[in-house]
């Protein structure tokens, strides 16, 4: 039997490097005289690159795992090259490229692949992202880990066991395991799906277990309150400081429109006056980074005033005595018994409430509300704004 020349060979191309300065390692492949050659989907410094030994030169633990990555990869395809030969086929270097990659992608799993992703977007928290995107990505691959060693008895799969059934079973965990709403459900599904469109653009998956799943959001009508229970709030007097504050700061945001993590980033270099010696928040949202132009009114300003000389402005330049949020919620609740209010108060109560009733309801425009809103598209200030009955008989 004619024996096949074969040749396997790693190189870099210096003339195309990344944007961190470094190069693609690519492999070579040539089976008879006839290449074909891929991206291993590692990078090297070019100085450190020794294309005699055809490996780094570094002394660090990147570089030995490089080198280590590189070695095992010329050994599976010595070891696909021999088994082919022996089986006595006819065989390309196509071939051998295609079944060494494949053999590879097989091998990726559905939380190594989601941790990475995780890992990769952490570092971009302030950059791309928030910190709470990154927490729905954690929380979604925690999930599906406690999913998978329910329905395998293993602590992870491989990305090509994952099938239409396994997307219906997490859609089935979430909903009856975790007791989350149809909406939540959705949020999950949605950081899942963007780990299975990955695997399919890098060609670690051939089949999309998605087709044809789809998942329908149920319209949620927010609670937002009345002209007379935003009176009643105000004009309450409460015995104890924390409830104070966090009225005041509920009152802010409902004649601002701030959401909580912005108005407890609300500093003095976001308020400014105009040249007609009107006051705005200018600030630019801390979830999507849209730029709010929100003009002050009396109500707010009064509000700031009055904390002008508060110990945490002093402390952190913090125009408001802002506690944390699950505490503001808490709090919320007390002062909506205290008031009689029959309502799940929220501090995102107060940023629905702005835009249907100090706004909307009061002759503004949806476009403006969108833009105090800091709201790119018009679409998302339609989820936030009731139409009041006063807005409809005064049309």
């Amino acid at each position: 039997m004619k024996r096949n020349s074969f040749s396997v060979f790693f190189f870099i191309k210096k003339t195309k490097l990344l944007s961190n300065g470094e190069a693609l390692i690519r492999l070579r492949i040539k089976v008879n005289g006839i290449a074909v050659e891929s991206q291993i989907k590692r990078s090297v410094p070019p100085n450190q690159w020794d294309q005699a030994t055809e490996s780094s030169k570094g002394r660090d633990r990147k570089a030995s795992e490089l080198n280590e990555y590189i070695r095992m990869l010329k050994l599976k395809a010595l070891t696909i090259h021999r088994d082919l030969e022996m089986s006595g086929k006819f065989f390309t270097a196509r071939l051998i490229m295609n079944t060494l990659y494949n053999a590879e992608d097989n091998k990726r799993t559905l939380l190594s692949v989601f941790r990475k992703h995780n890992d990769d977007c952490r570092k971009l928290i302030g950059i791309d992202y928030v910190k709470i995107t990154i927490t729905r990505f954690d929380n979604c691959c925690k999930y599906l880990g406690v999913l998978i060693q329910q329905k395998f008895g293993k602590e992870d799969i491989y990305l090509n066991e994952i099938d239409s059934e396994f997307v219906r079973d997490f859609e089935m965990f979430l909903k009856v395991e975790r007791g989350c709403q149809q909406n939540t459900v959705i949020r999950y599904m949605k950081c899942f799906k963007k780990i299975i469109n990955l695997a399919i653009a890098n060609e670690w998956m051939t089949r999309n277990p998605f087709a044809g799943i789809k998942f329908q959001a149920k319209e949620v009508i927010k609670e937002v309150l009345t002209k007379e229970e935003i009176e009643r709030i105000m004009v309450k007097q409460f015995d104890m400081p924390h409830l104070e504050y966090v009225r005041d700061v509920f009152i802010f945001c409902i004649f601002s429109g701030l959401a909580y993590i912005d108005v407890n980033n609300l500093r003095a270099e976001h308020i400014t006056k105009d040249n007609n010696g009107d006051v705005w928040i200018r600030k630019a949202r801390e979830k999507t980074d849209n730029m709010c132009n929100i003009p002050l009114l009396k109500i707010p300003q009064a509000i700031l005033e009055k904390y002008k000389d508060h110990p945490i402005r002093q402390k952190t330049g913090a125009l408001l005595p802002v506690t944390s949020n699950q505490k503001m919620n808490s709090y919320l609740k007390e002062i909506a018994t205290r008031c009689d209010i029959k309502k799940n108060l929220t501090t995102h109560t107060a940023r629905h409430t702005a835009a249907s009733v100090v706004f909307l309801a009061n002759g503004v425009s949806m476009e403006n509300v969108a833009k105090m809103l800091g709201h790119a598209d018009i679409r998302m200030t339609q989820h936030y704004a009731k139409v009041m009955d006063s807005s409809i008989k005064r049309d």
